[in-house]
């Protein structure tokens, strides 16, 4: 036999042998011209790079960027940290310290009242302070889109935050052309509508959708055109004075349970230095607010959290400004990972401010694998077309899909991200991948299940799939 026949022979046995585990670029899924995307995965076990494409390009995160957050509330407010609501007295006074807690809800304002009620506060002589002070600065980051300010997915980041600082409402077509709103009789708000009733060739004809105009005096209009349908439309508007409302929510309360305030509710700190703490709520523990925020991608969460980090990490009230630069300290302390050229409005991903690269994410995925077994974080994020919002992605719901990869998602306009893991055929972290996917326009007449875009990932997640649980076989 020849040298040249034995190496035909190895090499073919070589090829066949490790074609398996192979990760090269075989997508036929062309994205629309003016894509850009950024992708970086890696074998976590080995450290092999797989695939890497732009990978020190800025990028808009989106809510990838929650990831970030999440680590830095590990390592800086530790899993024992909570939220805490207090109800204190001070002279004649009534105080409501809010914390910026985004979970509180009426219900529990109101129990906190009775509480203290069966603690014999029946008649207040003073006025009620709501101490809003654990915060300062903007309720949103620079750069929120303008046209979402009124929608609860970019609800205020505020101290007082009741209900999500989010309102529930619905809105009726009518046979005259007209529409009607509905708003349950429990919210301190008012909404109008000057919104018509079309019909759907009515609308395409006329350009005209529904629209929503907020004020500051948790005021709403609606306007534009609705599309007849049989049932209602339901609304979630998002508070635009959240002192206001918790204000008036307090009123209510204090009517509801019959207790007498002779003066007013006031925003700031009760004169006076007597302090008497009369009831306590508190939130979930961190590990519970972070399952939510990662899940569900809770802005409102993500953002309450940059801002405590703030607070906490400066000892001072709590602001976009010092939690975006705490975060990136306490990573670069804590986790060694630089942050510092990073453009970084919140900790929501919801501004459009905010960029990243793919590597410098690659980085915090990384770290949160290597310290798993103390962070706890992995457990946390959606799996695809199981749960959260990972469950109804046209891209995930199928084998071999589907359960095997572990990540959060991240949207904005134009914008479509994932950051996360594959898993081996042990159900373990094998492979880490960013994909950052942004300038992406498709036809609009394309199907909701066809589009390139998910036929791009689909194929992108196949092969980070099969080359994950090959090597795991090997």
């Amino acid at each position: 036999m020849t040298n040249s026949v034995r190496l035909l022979i190895y090499s073919t046995l070589f090829s066949v042998c490790f074609a398996s585990y192979s990760f090269a670029s075989n997508s036929t899924a062309p994205l629309p011209e003016g894509t850009r995307v950024g992708l970086y995965v890696e074998d976590l076990t080995s450290g092999e790079v797989l695939e890497k494409s732009n990978d020190e390009v800025y990028f808009p995160p989106a809510s990838t960027l929650k990831l970030v957050t999440a680590l830095a509330a590990k390592l800086e407010l530790g899993n024992d940290f909570h939220y805490q609501t207090q109800l204190s007295q001070v002279g004649q006074d009534l105080v409501f310290h809010f914390s910026g807690d985004p979970t509180l809800s009426s219900e529990h304002l109101k129990s906190m009242l009775e509480q203290a009620k069966k603690q014999g506060l029946e008649h207040i002589r003073g006025d009620i302070w709501l101490d809003v002070d654990a915060f300062s600065g903007y309720d949103r980051a620079v750069g929120s889109p303008w046209d979402i300010l009124g929608v609860c997915y970019s609800a205020p980041a505020s101290s007082a935050i009741i209900d999500g600082n989010c309102i529930e409402s619905s809105i009726y077509t009518q046979d005259n052309g007209k529409t009607r709103v509905f708003v349950p009789k429990h919210y301190p708000i008012q909404v109008t509508t000057k919104a018509i009733t079309v019909t759907k060739a009515g609308q395409e004809s006329a350009q005209c959708d529904l629209e929503l105009l907020p004020t500051q005096e948790n005021h709403y209009q609606l306007q534009g055109c609705l599309v007849e349908r049989n049932k209602p439309l339901p609304l979630r508007f998002a508070v635009q004075n959240p002192n206001l409302y918790a204000s008036q929510v307090i009123y209510a309360q204090l009517r509801q349970l019959g207790i007498q305030l002779d003066g007013q509710i006031k925003i700031g700190k009760a004169p006076g230095r007597r302090i008497e703490t009369l009831v306590i709520h508190q939130s979930e523990n961190l590990d519970q607010l972070l399952d939510s925020m990662l899940k569900n991608s809770d802005n409102l969460i993500a953002d309450s959290l940059t801002k405590t980090i703030g607070a906490h990490f400066y000892i001072q009230s709590g602001s976009f400004t010092n939690g975006t630069e705490a975060i990136k300290q306490v990573l670069f302390a804590r986790a060694g990972i630089d942050l510092e050229n990073v453009p970084m409005a919140d900790g929501s991903g919801l501004s459009r401010n905010n960029r990243m690269t793919v590597k410098m994410m690659s980085n915090v995925l990384r770290y949160i694998w290597q310290n798993d077994q103390s962070l706890n974080l992995i457990s946390h994020m959606p799996i695809a077309g199981v749960d959260g919002t990972l469950k109804y992605r046209s891209s995930m719901r199928r084998a071999p899909v589907q359960s095997n990869i572990v990540a959060k998602s991240g949207s904005l306009y134009g914008s479509h991200n994932m950051a996360g893991f594959a898993l081996d055929s042990f159900g373990k972290p094998k492979t880490m991948f960013v994909q950052y996917v942004t300038d992406y326009y498709p036809q609009p007449t394309q199907s909701a299940t066809q589009t390139p875009l998910a036929l791009f990932e689909q194929q992108l997640y196949e092969r980070i799939i099969n080359a994950s649980q090959a090597t795991a076989k090997k």
